[in-house]
């Protein structure tokens, strides 16, 4: 079944631009569409039809950095028919405006901490832990984040950042249940042309349970990404930075 997925998982990255159906991405894996949503999100925590939106999206964020594009050439080169709707999909699960998005790649993004914050007005836990990463031999940074879904979009509820392997925290959190994920990002020899960056390495946890006045506690493992694996959309520095040496900006041909 794992071959199946990622045959349809293939054809959402070569077809993202199309009005794929459910049964479209189906027939890809040659499996009953309602047989097929099934297996998906058993092997990758997420609808096929949430999997196709968050590929858009990072196809999106390529366009923005790679071209001149307008936000609304931008919106219907990767599979949308209304401006509005990109725009509001892409600032909920990139954490700004597409606008706003291409004016930080060149200034310098912000970390998701700067907008994560201390829940207000309400009783608050934390989940603390320690997130494992493979040797890499090269200084690396690890993004820790609390997402009230199984995909690492948007703010994150609380974050925590530090340089290699080792405890993190997550502080000031609401009661409820939340998804967390780890991202491994280089801090040396990055491509210069940021939308050609990847993480190193990702992982992630089970649900963790936050009670007030009570610490969660929650060990994470990462290991390189797969082809079952949501692309990341919320804008990370060390990926979404542009710098002096970036290529040029180039119109792709196809539409």
């Amino acid at each position: 079944m794992q071959t199946a997925v990622e045959r349809a998982i293939d054809t959402m990255w070569s077809r993202y631009h199309e009005p794929l159906s459910l049964a479209d991405m189906a027939d890809t894996a040659i499996l009953s569409k309602f047989y097929f949503s099934r297996v998906f999100r058993t092997l990758t925590g997420t609808s096929p039809g949430r999997f196709l939106t968050a590929i858009r999206l990072t196809k999106a964020k390529q366009l923005l950095l790679e071209t001149s594009l307008s936000v609304t050439e931008i919106s219907y080169m990767v599979g949308y028919n209304s401006l509005g709707t990109f725009t509001s999909r892409f600032t909920r699960s990139v954490g700004v405006p597409p606008a706003r998005y291409r004016a930080l790649s060149h200034g310098g993004v912000l970390p998701p901490s700067a907008f994560s914050g201390p829940a207000r007005g309400t009783p608050a836990g934390s989940v603390a832990g320690w997130v494992g990463v493979p040797e890499t031999g090269t200084p690396v940074r690890v993004y820790v984040g609390a997402f009230r879904d199984p995909i690492a979009q948007g703010v994150p509820v609380a974050c925590d950042i530090r340089d290699g392997a080792g405890p993190y925290r997550l502080e000031a959190m609401p009661e409820g249940r939340f998804y967390l994920r780890a991202a491994v990002v280089a801090l040396d020899d990055l491509d210069p042309n940021p939308s050609k960056r990847r993480p190193l390495f990702v992982g992630g946890a089970e649900a963790a349970s936050v009670r007030a006045g009570r610490t969660a506690e929650a060990d994470i493992e990462t290991r390189s990404a797969c082809a079952l694996d949501l692309p990341i959309l919320l804008a990370l520095p060390e990926l979404d930075t542009r710098t002096a040496a970036d290529v040029e900006l180039a119109v792709p041909a196809p539409r």
